[in-house]
């Protein structure tokens, strides 16, 4: 394959596959219909502690009922390729015997809504959904495990085999093998190494059965797809052709060996590496290895899958115990890349991907490859309708840019999915990681295309990516790309002591992956310490805070933290357009080390002045989404959320709101809230505004009564203006919460003192103000930008 570069394209070869995945147990949900049995993911999800939050795949996406939707979407996307799993227990439900032909049929369906799309389906048969009857018979630890896989296949060809021609066994043994039998954090949750090394050798056994299964009913193309990453040192993070040492190559090459060539050489070459042989027998002895597996295993494929993520990086270090997901590698240090991290704390390497591609089609010449998986979670924000992933953009783009130089390199890649198509449930990170390219609000099954989604489409469109990337690279884009502030990075430019060395490294692997090169205000903008910190209020108290007390508890809050950690403070008000001016130009003059700014208007300029300087800022609360800034804020989305299901779970029905300003953020995200909690239950929104005020809730619960008495629950976006509609209510006679029931938000003091004591949600402001005391801090010292979103907590009272 050939590269042919047009005009301002980084064109891709002619024919290149552009696609998206997905897995079976993580979208699909419907775990329990049309005869599907129970996987050892059922089982394990649904044992506590065992998944974040106690998530489960139960509904998940909803992708069984939602298929044709979700097909819609990505043939409006341009999509060529879905590579998608199917669900053994829905074919199999005991593992064994006849087709369950409701399973097939699901599948059946999916496939023909793809080719009516014209979009090709690429099948995984196993995505590590194995039926728990097998797992009870000894799961992948048992031999004859693998000669049902080979039955099951038969069965999944024997019905799609006319219709599909990409067919893809195993998905990553390494991960099923591993983090499910030798340390426990995947599903079944055993944790023995010896068991570990016979899962993986049964599951690559399992792949060769059902290789030759697909050859022989004539399959077009067959694959196998692994978990890979090339194994190196710290110092070739940021310089790949750094030689190293020869204690450190030795540590490379066994780590190499456990975790790319325990499959790769007995799949491609029909033998194990010797390094790994020894291993295995010193752990567990070789007897699961019997005369003619390598053989059976050892099937011509098609493709190999590749699914990378992050390097491995370690070095020798005599004395290190063994790293428990790789059994045998005493003396070595897995030490992580010192690099910018997805919500996941994976290093986000883009050249790995080209040192991996290069060097599979260096060893392994005589099969195909694919990029099957490659995607990064962040904490993504909804916005309306959209959701600006630039990080998530930019970890794609650099990917295709590595992925490009490895096919100009001589690389035989063919395409390139991307993980995943859907936010789903994240195995055991639950529903609290966010692949996607496509957000899935969870509760409503809503599907909304990212800004990543929106640019891949374009990718696809062009079959390739601007030559040239838009712009040259400044400063703001290291600092972006690292995470840091611009002070930080001009901080290491200069070459000064006051950066850590994690973050110096962080620091300059950005400059090297961006190309970027400084120049004179880049050098100029180097900050001292003066150890002084703003403490400023964008709005006027008077304004937006006349009777809150939680206002001046988070101020005070946050006063308190700074000075604990021995930093000056300083209270700026900045409540008109020359109270602004003075604080930018405060910021600029190189008197602070950083603010704390308490901004409640979405109109606010003042952030955005802020970012300017260069200095770290971080928010008390969620700012303008144009806005680059640091954060701190509660979830107040669902927090009005909670209790608006709440009333709901009492069976109330006609469920008014009482919204706070609808300039500020904060009010906005509340009122999405309950809007989203009623969206999908067919009950109308009733709304009154209200400014915060014990009397702006007392008028607006009157007009409410007036607009609708039937009325029978109110949400109320701040306990202040809930107190005022207690008044009015216990007024006009109505009993609560027997006629109205009524729920708040904030929990003040005075919550839980009113007649009848007051449902609410708490915030946790004093967390809400240390938490964004210790992002400043921590930019301060040279550490990322980064911003959190603290939980919030319904406080049930009489009120409801």
């Amino acid at each position: 394959m050939t590269v042919s570069a047009r005009g301002e394209t980084l064109a891709f070869p002619g024919g290149f596959v552009w696609g998206a995945a997905t897995a079976a147990y993580q979208i699909e949900g419907a775990a329990r219909d049309d005869g599907r049995g129970p996987s050892i993911w059922d089982t394990f999800s649904h044992t506590p502690g065992r998944t974040a939050g106690g998530h489960t795949g139960d509904e998940a996406c909803d992708h069984y009922h939602r298929y044709v939707g979700d097909v819609r979407m990505m043939a409006e996307l341009g999509l060529g390729a879905y590579r998608f799993s199917v669900a053994w227990p829905r074919i199999q439900p005991s593992g064994s015997g006849p087709a369950n032909a409701a399973g097939l049929d699901f599948y059946d369906r999916l496939v023909d809504e793809l080719l009516a799309a014209d979009i090709a389906p690429y099948v995984t048969l196993y995505h590590w959904d194995l039926p728990q009857a097998l797992e009870d018979l000894g799961g992948w630890t048992n031999r004859d495990t693998a000669y049902r896989f080979a039955d099951y296949t038969r069965a999944v060809h024997d019905r799609l085999g006319d219709r599909v021609g990409t067919w893809m066994t195993i998905n990553e043994p390494w991960v099923a093998a591993v983090l499910g039998y030798g340390i426990g954090v995947h599903a079944p949750g055993r944790a023995s190494a010896a068991e570990a090394f016979r899962a993986s050798h049964h599951l690559l056994l399992a792949h060769g059965l059902g290789a030759r299964v697909l050859r022989e009913a004539g399959a077009r193309e067959i694959a196998l797809t692994l978990n890979l990453a090339p194994v190196i040192t710290p110092g070739q993070v940021s310089d790949p052709d750094l030689v190293p040492s020869a204690e450190d190559a030795e540590a490379v090459n066994r780590v190499d060996c456990l975790i790319n060539r325990q499959f790769l050489d007995p799949a491609l070459r029909g033998s194990y590496p010797e390094p790994v042989l020894a291993i295995m027998d010193r752990v567990g002895g070789l007897g699961h290895i019997r005369d003619g597996d390598l053989e059976a295993i050892n099937q011509p494929v098609d493709l190999l899958g590749i699914n990378y993520y992050t390097p491995c990086v370690v070095r020798s270090e005599p004395g290190e115990p063994s790293n428990a997901a790789y059994p045998g590698t005493e003396d070595i240090l897995f030490s992580g890349a010192h690099a910018p991290t997805t919500a996941m704390g994976w290093a986000i390497v883009p050249t790995g991907l080209s040192q991996l591609l290069t060097r599979l089609s260096r060893d392994y010449p005589e099969v195909g490859l694919l990029v099957t998986e490659n995607g990064a979670a962040f904490d993504d924000v909804v916005t309306g309708d959209q959701v600006h992933d630039t990080d998530r953009t930019a970890f794609f783009e650099g990917h295709l840019r590595a992925a490009h130089a490895a096919i100009e390199a001589g690389s035989d890649l063919r395409g390139f999915l991307v993980w995943s198509l859907l936010d789903n449930f994240e195995w055991a990170e639950g529903y609290d990681k966010r692949f996607g390219i496509v957000h899935v609000d969870f509760e409503t099954q809503r599907r909304l295309p990212k800004d990543s989604a929106l640019w891949y489409r374009e990718v696809i469109r062009h079959n390739g990516l601007h030559r040239e990337r838009v712009r040259r690279p400044t400063l703001e884009a290291v600092a972006a790309r690292a995470g840091v502030s611009r002070s930080t990075v001009s901080r290491v430019i200069n070459g000064e002591d006051t950066v850590s060395d994690e973050f110096r490294a962080i620091v300059l692997n950005a400059v090297n992956e961006l190309g970027y090169v400084p120049n004179s205000a880049a050098r100029s903008l180097v900050t001292r310490r003066t150890d002084s910190i703003a403490l400023v209020v964008s709005d006027s108290p008077s304004e937006a805070h006349a009777d809150d007390p939680l206002f001046s508890a988070i101020v005070r809050s946050a006063t308190r933290y700074l000075e604990e950690a021995g930093k000056r403070v300083t209270l700026m008000l900045a409540d008109s357009a020359e109270g602004r001016l003075r604080v930018e130009r405060y910021a600029a003059s190189g008197h602070l080390d950083g603010v704390v700014l308490n901004s409640t208007l979405s109109s606010d300029p003042l952030p955005a002045a802020l970012a300017r300087t260069g200095i770290p800022v971080v928010s008390l609360g969620r700012p303008a989404v144009s806005v680059p800034s640091s954060y701190a804020d509660i979830d107040n989305a669902g927090g009005a959320a909670s209790a608006v299901r709440h009333l709901l779970a009492r069976g109330r029905r006609r469920i008014a709101a009482i919204a706070g300003p609808p300039d500020t953020i904060a009010a906005q995200d509340r009122l999405r809230g309950y809007r989203e909690a009623l969206r999908d239950t067919g009950h109308r929104s009733i709304i009154a505004v209200g400014d915060l005020t014990l009397a702006s809730g007392a008028d607006a619960m009157r007009q409410l009564l007036r607009d609708d008495p039937a009325l029978d629950a109110v949400f109320v976006a701040g306990d202040l203006m809930a107190i005022g509609a207690l008044r009015v209510l216990s007024e006009s006679g109505r009993r609560v919460p027997d006629d109205v029931a009524i729920a708040g938000f904030d929990d003040i003091e005075a919550a839980s003192h009113t007649v009848p004591a007051l449902t609410t949600v708490r915030a946790p402001r004093a967390d809400q103000a240390r938490a964004a005391v210790r992002l400043l801090l921590r930019q301060i010292d040279g550490g990322p930008a980064s911003s959190t979103i603290l939980p919030t907590e319904l406080v049930i009272r009489e009120s409801t």
